[in-house]
């Protein structure tokens, strides 16, 4: 590569030379030869920009492609409709008397119907999805043994991290969104636009009112699987089996939510990843109370920050040879 450099550089030096004449010339060839001599001292190809490496349209394109991915936002898309069929074949739904549950209430309106659905799959279905996403993007490229010719491009480390990092959250948070959103459009139009029911008293608020906390509603959906995608991403550089790092990440699930139900625990259990993963509802009770959703943000947002930077740490000492 040195000699490459110097041909390319050696070539710029005498275009220089050629064109510009005099004073001028001079100076162009000097500047191109203390150019090329840079480049070889870091062995940097001429016009070489670490900037340029890896553009985040060009990874979202090639994670798009994948047929992991076009799998799980199908899924995604079709299970409210699958839900709607569900319960029109069901018949009726609710229950005569006594607390109501938000299954009972799910097809009475849009937004019930579309909270019933992020609340049966963001404990197992969405987890599953963010997993994938973060847990697949860097195993995947040691599994597929295309790793070491990336950072041989060369990518520097942490470019390619981020990047793949960036990627990876964007299409975790479009499925966390889009189960919602299309829940949503589902439950409208084979329930109506009706107002909301709240479940446990059965208060009716006007879907207007709710519509606004149902966004934030989504937002804290996204936020509390942060913990899972941090998780899934840091088993993704340590390991090269894509399967593993996806397991994981949801078996960090599988322990919290058993460890939540162990009362003897007391006060800990709040420092649980999913402890707060539920707080959501109560910001669709007639007076909502955001404090549990604080809460989660906090402890949701420090295991992900803490999680992501020893990823960052592991990927810089790690030796690549997939």
């Amino acid at each position: 590569m040195n000699d490459a450099n110097g041909t390319a550089a050696g070539g710029a030096a005498t275009g220089s030379d050629t064109s510009g004449g005099g004073a001028s010339g001079g100076g162009t060839a000097g500047g191109s030869t203390a150019l090329a001599a840079l480049n070889r001292e870091h062995g940097a190809a001429h016009g070489y920009s670490p900037r340029r490496t890896l553009p985040i349209s060009v990874e979202i394109v090639r994670q798009f492609r994948r047929r992991r991915t076009l799998v799980m936002f199908g899924l995604l898309l079709a299970l409210p409709w699958v839900l709607v069929i569900a319960f029109k074949v069901g018949g009726g739904w609710g229950r005569p008397g006594g607390s109501l549950r938000i299954s009972d209430l799910a097809a009475e309106g849009g937004l019930n119907f579309s909270a019933f659905a992020l609340s049966v799959s963001a404990s197992f279905l969405l987890v599953v999805a963010v997993a994938l996403f973060c847990g697949d993007t860097v195993a995947s490229e040691a599994d597929w043994s295309s790793l070491r010719y990336l950072l041989a491009a060369p990518i520097p480390r942490d470019r390619l991290l981020r990047q793949k990092l960036i990627v990876a959250l964007g299409y975790s948070a479009a499925a966390v969104i889009c189960l919602p959103l299309m829940a949503l459009l589902a439950g409208t139009l084979a329930f109506g636009w009706n107002d909301v029911r709240v479940p446990g008293t059965g208060e009716v608020i006007p879907a207007l009112d709710v519509l606004p906390r149902f966004g934030i509603v989504i937002g804290y959906a996204l936020v509390s699987q942060l913990v899972v995608a941090a998780t899934a991403f840091l088993l993704s550089v340590s390991t090269d089996s894509p399967l593993g790092a996806v397991g994981g990440a949801v078996g960090l699930v599988i322990v919290s939510t058993i460890l939540q139900a162990v009362e003897a625990l007391g006060a800990l259990r709040e420092f649980l990843p999913t402890f707060w993963n539920t707080a959501w509802l109560d910001a669709l009770a007639p007076q909502p109370d955001f404090g549990g959703m604080v809460k989660g943000v906090a402890v949701s947002v420090t295991y992900a920050a803490i999680l992501i930077a020893f990823a960052f740490r592991r990927f810089r000492t790690k030796d690549v040879v997939s």
